[in-house]
């Protein structure tokens, strides 16, 4: 008998689970413009210069000597926000070639730091929102 009710409620249950997979499911959808197509696109294309510039060995080796993972930068780089993303490919663009290395490791550095007083990362553990005093 108690058998019998365990099997019966397993049924109904089943049931109205199932009955749920029989529901239309609405697909968003939305034009996107060409203004914001070309943005992204624009966007994709500071990315992988900053990046870029990243990688060239002095740059790597500037960073490791302040202690930060140059890919790990490269991967941070991605997720800035726009301002800041302009701000940085346009110190790229004005330095001359070879020259202020040293600045952009700075920079980048000093972005770090923001973000990581910010909350939005967790790079140095001394600092952030819950330590500052």
């Amino acid at each position: 008998m108690y058998c019998e009710n365990w099997r019966n409620a397993l049924v109904v249950i089943l049931c109205l689970s199932l009955s749920g997979l029989s529901q239309p499911v609405e697909a968003a959808s939305g034009f996107v413009s060409t203004d914001d197509y070309l943005a992204l696109e624009d966007r994709q294309v500071i990315v992988e210069r900053v990046q870029s510039s990243l990688l060239q060995e002095r740059v790597s080796a500037q960073l490791a000597v302040l202690g930060v993972d140059p890919e790990l930068a490269r991967e941070r780089v991605a997720v800035l926000p726009d301002s800041d993303l302009i701000a940085m490919d346009q110190r790229l663009q004005d330095m001359p070639a070879g020259a202020g290395v040293l600045e952009l490791v700075l920079v980048v550095f000093v972005v770090m730091l923001i973000l990581d007083l910010t909350g939005v990362t967790d790079l140095f553990p001394t600092i952030g929102p819950g330590n500052i005093r």
